[in-house]
This record gives structure tokens, sequence and C-alpha cells, in this order.
């Protein structure tokens, strides 16, 4: 049976609407603000009808400044609902922790200290199993009283996906030959080999981060932004405009 599906030179974005999708942030705020500085410039020179800018998922964890990351991200969203935010793995380890502070979780093993660091929270780990569970009961506790109720509110507003036009957002892919409509959330945050490994297309262009890559990685069927962010210096974004589509990098080392 012949494949169907979007090839990624053929992809076209809504019509008037300009996309920017931009990869993994996981704490670089810096990085963050420059870009939408970035972004607010190409729409004021370069004006076109509507636009939105699309968030991929992994604000927290790694890099230093979490909680500013979503506190800049709550006031882009009031101030334009345009701004759109899509749920990674790591915005969700980071509610799971929350709810049940597990030491050998998600969070504690791949750069939560550094997000509760951000909210003024030390959650380093005695060397112990029993240190560790105590260290973690004292410091959820002072964890969310540390933490805006409405942080917690934006975490669990994160949505899965979105799609506008040829392109399919999400933050790590989705499984081969299952409807974009029917994807698990899990593999929305998670997938890797499965995704990456499928030749054929899709029935839409995935826009995705969650695996760093060099620089953004181009497919026929997909497209990576996730540079690495916290440790690489380099934000990376997907400009659609119409049938047009451009890499848009923002680098700064971190001081």
């Amino acid at each position: 049976m012949a494949e169907t599906g979007i090839h990624f030179l053929d992809a076209h974005g809504p019509e008037g609407v300009r996309l920017y999708a931009i990869g993994d942030v996981h704490g670089r705020l810096d990085l963050l603000a420059a870009m939408h500085k970035r972004i607010e410039s190409e729409l004021e020179w370069k004006p076109v009808r509507d636009w939105r800018v699309i968030h991929l998922g992994d604000y927290v964890d790694r890099g230093p400044d979490s909680k500013g990351v979503i506190d800049f991200l709550i006031a882009a969203r009031e101030r334009d609902p345009r701004h759109l935010m899509l749920a990674g793995n790591h915005d969700i380890g980071f509610l799971d922790f929350l709810r049940t502070p597990d030491p050998e979780g998600l969070f504690m093993r791949y750069g939560g200290v550094q997000t509760a660091l951000s909210y003024g929270v030390s959650l380093t780990a005695d060397a112990s199993w029993f240190g560790k569970a105590e260290t973690m009961k004292r410091g959820h506790a002072a964890l969310l009283e540390a933490m805006p109720a409405g942080h917690v509110d934006f975490l669990r507003s994160l949505a899965f996906s979105l799609t506008s036009g040829d392109f399919f957002f999400c933050h790590a892919g989705i499984r081969p030959g299952i409807a974009l409509d029917k994807q698990d959330p899990q593999d929305l945050i998670w997938i890797r080999d499965v995704f990456h490994d499928h030749t054929g297309l899709f029935p839409k262009i995935v826009v995705h981060g969650h695996t760093p890559v060099p620089e953004a990685e181009v497919m026929a069927n997909r497209v990576n932004v996730d540079t690495l962010a916290w440790q690489s210096g380099m934000l990376t974004a997907l400009v659609i405009d119409g049938a047009d589509k451009r890499i848009l990098e923002m680098a700064i080392k971190e001081a």
C-alpha cells in the first residue's frame, strides 16, 4: 500500500499565519527572552496578518532559572494568547514530583535540583536511601510553599500537541501507524527510537524536540529543534511562513 503523508519540502503553514516553534528551553531564561525579542522584531519589520509562537516543552530542569522561564511564559500568554505552550516530559516530571517526591524519579535524577534552586529551595540529597527520603520530605514541603499557585496551574494547563497547516507539534514525537488524534500522551512526551527510525511519511510533518542534536535536524517527515540549549547556549526555532520554512537560532553562552 502506498504511503500517504506530507513531505517537508511540500508542507505549508496556514495561509496568512506565521508560526514559530521553539525547542527545549530547560531553564535558560536568557535564551528564551532573547528569542522572543528576535521574534517580536521580525513581526515589526516584516508584519504578517497573524502569528503563533509555539513552545515545544521542557521549560524546567538542568538550566539555572526554571522559575524565571515559567514566569516569562505565563506573562507572555497573558499578554497575548497566541503564545502557545506544550508539555514536555520534564514539565510533567515536575508535576509528578510535586505530587509524590520520589528521590529516584525523573525530577531528582535529571536536573530538578537546579529547578528547586531557582525557587530558593535546596534538594541536595544525602548519600543513603533513608537520607534521600528525609531530604525529599523536607525539600518537597519547602518547594510547595515556595512555588506560586499560578506555576502549578501553568504546568497543569499544558497541552500535549497541536496541529496547524501541514504540521503537527509535540514535545517528543509520535508512534507510527497511530492516527494523530489517537496518540498516547506518554508517547508525545517520551518517544524516541521507533519514531526517529521511521522513514515513511506521517500524515503531517512532526515538529518536536526532546532528543538533543547539534543543530536543527530537518528530515522528510519531521523536524527536531532541540539543540541542548541549557548546555550549548543555543536555542533553536522553526519558522513556518506559508510555503517558506527556515531555522532561527539564538546563541548566548551562559555566564
